[in-house]
């Protein structure tokens, strides 16, 4: 019987959870929620200098700048740049999906589809 790598534990599949549906809050939560959660995911990466929950599914985001994203890429048989992955996840990513938050529902007027 194989045993599931210790790196694809529930915090991983959580991670990989919360990555998808980061992608698609802004259309789904209230704005006001979603830069909330996007404010939170950025405030842990400048107190605890990376991510939670890659210490979770042993993901040294410290070591060679291995950050999830990377991570799924890299298994999906994409090559990156772990360093401008790194610096775009944790200075422009969740910028530029709260500008499509602001965007989609304050200046455009569509409402969230859940809350």
């Amino acid at each position: 019987m194989q045993t599931i790598p210790s790196t694809l534990n529930a915090t991983y599949w959580l991670h990989f959870g919360l990555t998808v549906l980061s992608w698609f809050i802004p259309f789904l939560f209230d704005w006001r929620l979603v830069l909330c959660a996007y404010s939170i995911v950025l405030l842990q990466f400048v107190v605890f200098g990376g991510c939670l929950m890659n210490r979770g599914h042993a993901l040294d985001d410290a070591e060679n700048d291995h950050t999830f994203y990377a991570h799924l890429l890299e298994n999906a048989g994409i090559s990156v740049n772990r360093s401008k992955v790194k610096n775009f996840v944790r200075s422009w990513l969740y910028v530029v999906l709260g500008s499509v938050t602001v965007l989609w529902q304050v200046i455009l007027g569509h409402n969230a589809l859940l809350f």
